[in-house]
């Protein structure tokens, strides 16, 4: 079943973040849903990341688990 999570991210926060999931065996991506359009990259790639928008709120799309990946995205939500 594939899982989806809002996060928030800056450019401090990116290098962590795919370094997390970098370490799961399982297939993530992380898109910018803004103004109709949706631009989804490889959560593993640090420079796919890096070309995201931060300015808002991003998703997190996967299908596995992993503790320690799955905190971090806990930590990450935006709070509203």
């Amino acid at each position: 079943m594939e899982k989806k999570i809002v996060i928030r991210l800056t450019p401090d926060t990116v290098g962590h973040f795919v370094e997390r999931a970098s370490r799961c065996d399982f297939d993530i991506d992380i898109a910018n849903i803004s103004h109709g359009r949706r631009y989804m990259v490889d959560a593993k790639s640090l420079l796919g990341v890096l070309g995201l928008d931060f300015s808002g709120n991003l998703v997190v799309s996967y299908n596995g688990e992993n503790e320690e990946f799955e905190s971090m995205l806990t930590e990450l939500q935006p709070v509203f």
